[in-house]
């Protein structure tokens, strides 16, 4: 059974061509991932998929009387109390209500009838099941009813995520859109949220850069590129597998075709030369005859270039043996004690992750590591280089180019040049710093600090929003990096590439784990 069906979808912005004819089934019960470089259409395709935007042309067919449940990447219900939000579903049950509850107080047999045709709507409606639905909800997404009379603005990322699935869930979609639905969570939520959608009997299409998420929960992969989809049956890890072998056989064709083209083309010359040599016009036939061939031969495309960043961490003094020392060290804010304890030793070369639960005292305990408190102490020759995770700049009213300038040693051509391989191209580099987005702005902060050749680097969340490329070169440049790093994430897929040592906060205690990610949680 089929729930969503594009058949040659078209979608253009202005010149710009998004999709050029794109067909795709999605089957009821699959769970797929939408994946690509940023801008490829991916959100865009969930907008169509929800009736949000409209196709230029194409036919997109939706199977009969299904409900869609769009889990935004950026909510629009700052204004509203959780309360209304978890309610919102059932406006026209309670108004049927209302006016059984009136009708009740004064009940005659000249409304008797009425009340119960409104009675009989408020039964077929299962209004008498909503209390039960919506405390189970509340139960399963493990919302308090403390959370109802706030404000949905005042709420973390991670408390609107749940929420306003939570509001999905009660509706009862037969398919589920998410764009970036792990953005904000910590491992916990993570976990759960994993395990909700594997027991989801419904259809699934995602967004999402988590490629460990992905892993655990999408069945089929559909790469967005080159305005096309490439569809993979298999989940992250499968696609990363098979997408290379697609590529490999695909630039050997390609490879082979340029041959065939240059050969027919030498062949057409040499046809016109020997016809004018001669004078003989059956030459000139055989290569007019020949460039019809060539001319109506299905060409294919140039492989597209993978995004390569020259991200290169390079030290100019290795630290001693002994990088960072804590002992029964308390983190506190406000008065409010969020770690108690802590001893951590941090020796030369080893990759430490920070993980807990949000708000467990992960960037505030980084903080105090920059604060140069009693208690924590930096080994000899440390130089630390620092990207928080709400990157700012001092001056945001200056440019790209400005900014740079600031770490950056050598000549503008120079500049120029290295800012161009940081996708930095053009008239970007004339772009000011407030006007950023948050790729661009990590992307600028990662190459000022490659300049200043730090010995311990410390990131928080450093893999928010950059997408999977970026996140790879970023993995292998920290993989090679000769000095000793600490950093705070989420990512499980980044943990597990990096982390020989776990720091990890529960019930206000560190506790020390050696290996990455998967090799901790078995502990």
């Amino acid at each position: 059974m089929i729930d969503i069906n594009l058949y040659k979808i078209k979608k253009n912005y202005g010149f710009d061509n998004l999709f050029n004819e794109i067909s795709l089934d999605i089957k009821h019960g699959e769970h797929v991932a939408l994946i690509g470089d940023n801008g490829s259409g991916k959100t865009t395709l969930l907008n169509i998929i929800a009736g949000i935007e409209k196709i230029d042309s194409g036919v997109i067919s939706i199977r009969n009387n299904t409900k869609i449940g769009y889990l935004k990447q950026i909510p629009d219900d700052n204004d509203l109390l959780v309360q209304e939000i978890i309610y919102r579903n059932f406006e026209e049950i309670y108004r049927l209500k209302d006016k059984m509850t009136m009708l009740e107080k004064n009940l005659t047999d000249k409304n008797i009838n009425k009340y119960l045709s409104l009675q009989q709507s408020f039964i077929d409606k299962k209004g008498y099941e909503i209390e039960a639905d919506i405390s189970k909800a509340l139960q399963l997404f493990k919302v308090d009813n403390s959370y109802l009379q706030r404000y949905f603005k005042d709420l973390s990322g991670g408390e609107k995520m749940i929420i306003s699935l939570a509001s999905i869930y009660l509706n009862k979609p037969d398919i589920l859109l998410l764009d970036e639905p792990t953005n904000h969570l910590d491992i916990k939520v993570l976990d759960w949220l994993e395990n909700f959608l594997n027991n989801y009997n419904g259809t699934i299409v995602m967004v999402s850069h988590d490629r460990y998420f992905l892993d655990k929960v999408a069945h089929k992969i559909f790469l967005i590129e080159n305005h096309n989809i490439d569809i993979y049956h298999g989940n992250y890890t499968y696609y990363v597998e098979e997408h290379a072998k697609r590529k490999e056989i695909y630039m050997q064709e390609y490879l082979n075709q340029e041959k065939k083209i240059d050969k027919m083309q030498q062949s057409i010359k040499q046809l016109r030369y020997f016809g004018t040599l001669g004078d003989n016009e059956a030459f000139f036939k055989r290569a007019n005859s020949m460039q019809k061939r060539l001319d109506k031969m299905d060409k294919l495309d140039k492989p597209k270039e993978k995004k390569n960043i020259p991200l290169i961490f390079q030290i100019n003094n290795r630290t001693g043996k002994e990088v960072l020392k804590i002992k029964k060290y308390n983190v506190v804010i406000n008065d409010n004690l969020l770690i108690k304890d802590i001893n951590l030793d941090l020796f030369y070369q080893e990759r430490l992750c920070i993980m807990g639960s949000n708000g467990c005292g992960k960037s505030t305990l980084i903080k105090d590591i920059l604060s140069n408190k009693e208690e924590i102490v930096i080994g000899s020759n440390v130089l630390i280089g620092y990207i928080p995770q709400e990157i700012s700049f001092e001056n945001e009213l200056i440019t790209v180019m400005e900014e740079a300038r600031k770490y950056y040693v050598g000549d503008e051509a120079h500049l120029r040049s290295s800012l161009n391989k940081f996708l930095f191209t053009k008239d970007n580099i004339y772009k000011r710093l407030d006007k950023l987005s948050g790729g661009e702005r990590i992307r600028l902060k990662l190459f000022c600090l490659m300049q200043s050749n730090c010995n311990l680097l410390i990131f928080d969340e450093p893999t928010n929003h950059i997408d999977i490329d970026t996140r790879e070169i970023l993995e292998q440049a920290l993989l090679d990096y000769l000095g000793t790093l600490i950093f705070v994430s989420h990512d499980r897929y980044f943990i597990n590439k990096l982390a020989t040592k776990i720091a990890y906060i529960n019930n206000k205690q560190l506790n020390i784990y050696h290996g990455n990610y998967d090799e901790c949680k078995e502990i």
